[in-house]
């Protein structure tokens, strides 16, 4: 997993897209979990003074001298994220025509970044994030709702840069690398509205606090569309994206000798549904020879979900990796894992788990209830037990999910 990830780490990806230096000032902002990661290789890169604030979460920081990195909560927001914010917004604010403000986004930013409407609390935005963090709403429908709640994200923070040039750099985390999901794009103009921010809440029932609702009945809280000459000054150019790494991987285990199936980077949906149906397919692989024989690796991103219904947290890696063990039950010749390449699955912290023949086994040994653990969202609580349990710390990157399944001969 670390060698794939080798094409898209900031210090190769921020450098080798470098905007043209402006008459006026450059001023660097940016907010997620790889944007610290960023800044430095941005700062490193660049030849000029620099300026500008970069939000990540907590632990994620890095050494910067000119740009400021302030860390605050993912993936529910806090009033440091907050205050970064409304600073942030501030030094947008500042620019004219002849400066260029370069944003550095990637996953997570919507959490980090976040400036609520007139009227909405801090406390409100907490609860809506918590509501739809366990409701299964995949990260699309989560960002609309953002979008349409913010004053920074959905093309604000471009408004508030007019007229100054403003170049995004967009490390995708999202399926299909629309800059519009991104962090909930906040350089990027928003197709959609208010009416299907609150559409998706219906469709999870889920009940906002009061003004959250009156927010998204406002048409003042409408996002800029396409078409907005605040735009017309606006790149986002997105310079890492998940397929990357696939393709790295797939490239490396071809070297090794092996088979590859790469399912590719759009795979959306719980993540014990999606675990079956990829156990079939590598039940089917060893048994049959189809979609091709063994030894063999099948590859796949995207972004899993979980609605949790336990008590447990909830990790879509871990959750996957907890249901296809069961899924499998301890055929022979097996292995996988599954895993958040940024480091964190969900909101814990372990990036994902392995699994392998004798996983059930290890359980059992271990006085350990896989299909309770499975039923509780407590896939963490079990892999720890059993310590398969994978525990990186933070990449300073983060292209999504990334899940690899050695097949090997059934023999």
């Amino acid at each position: 997993m670390n060698a794939s990830l080798a094409d898209v780490r900031p210090e190769t990806c921020v450098t080798r897209a470098l905007p043209d230096r402006p008459k006026g000032r450059t001023v660097v902002v940016g907010a997620g979990k790889a944007s610290a990661a960023m800044a430095e290789a941005f700062e490193k890169a660049w030849d000029g003074p620099l300026e500008g604030l970069v939000i990540t979460r907590y632990g994620f920081s890095r050494p910067c001298s000119q740009i400021e990195i302030v860390e605050a909560s993912h993936p529910v927001p806090d009033a440091a994220g907050l205050e970064a914010t409304r600073r942030l917004l501030e030094i947008a604010g500042s620019l004219g025509p002849d400066d260029l403000l370069v944003c550095l986004i990637s996953g997570g930013g919507s959490a980090l970044m976040l400036a609520p409407v007139n009227g909405v609390s801090l406390a409100d935005k907490q609860e809506v994030n918590r509501q739809l963090l366990r409701s299964g709403a995949d990260i699309t429908e989560m960002n609309c709702v953002r979008r349409h709640l913010s004053a920074v994200k959905g093309g604000r923070l471009a408004q508030a840069a007019a007229p100054a040039r403003v170049v995004s750099l967009l490390i995708s985390d999202v399926p299909g690398d629309d800059p519009a999901v991104i962090a909930s794009g906040p350089t990027v103009p928003d197709p959609t509205t208010l009416a299907d921010a609150g559409a998706i809440l219906r469709r999870y029932g889920i009940e906002p606090p009061a003004p959250v609702a009156a927010a998204l009945e406002n048409p003042a809280n409408e996002t800029p569309k396409p078409g907005d000459p605040a735009f017309a000054r606006v790149i986002n150019h997105v310079v890492a994206r998940p397929l990357q790494m696939l393709d790295l991987a797939a490239s490396l285990a071809r070297d090794c000798g092996l088979e590859v199936v790469n399912l590719g980077d759009l795979l959306q949906g719980e993540a014990r549904d999606v675990a079956k149906a990829l156990a079939g397919i590598a039940r089917s692989t060893q048994l049959s020879g189809r979609p091709c024989s063994a030894p063999a690796l099948i590859l796949s991103g995207g972004e899993l979900t979980v609605t949790v219904r336990g008590e447990g947290q909830g990790g879509p890696n871990q959750e996957f990796a907890l249901a296809m063990a069961l899924a499998l039950d301890g055929r022979p010749g097996i292995h996988a894992i599954s895993c958040d390449t940024d480091g964190i699955d969900g909101n814990n912290d372990a990036a994902g788990a392995v699994i392998g023949p004798a996983s059930l086994k290890k359980g059992k040994d271990a006085g350990e209830d896989a299909e309770a653990r499975l039923k509780n969202n407590d896939a963490g609580g079990w892999f720890d037990a059993i310590g398969d349990i994978v525990r990186t710390g933070p990449t300073f990157t983060n292209v999504n999910d990334f899940r690899a399944i050695l097949v090997l001969p059934e023999a």
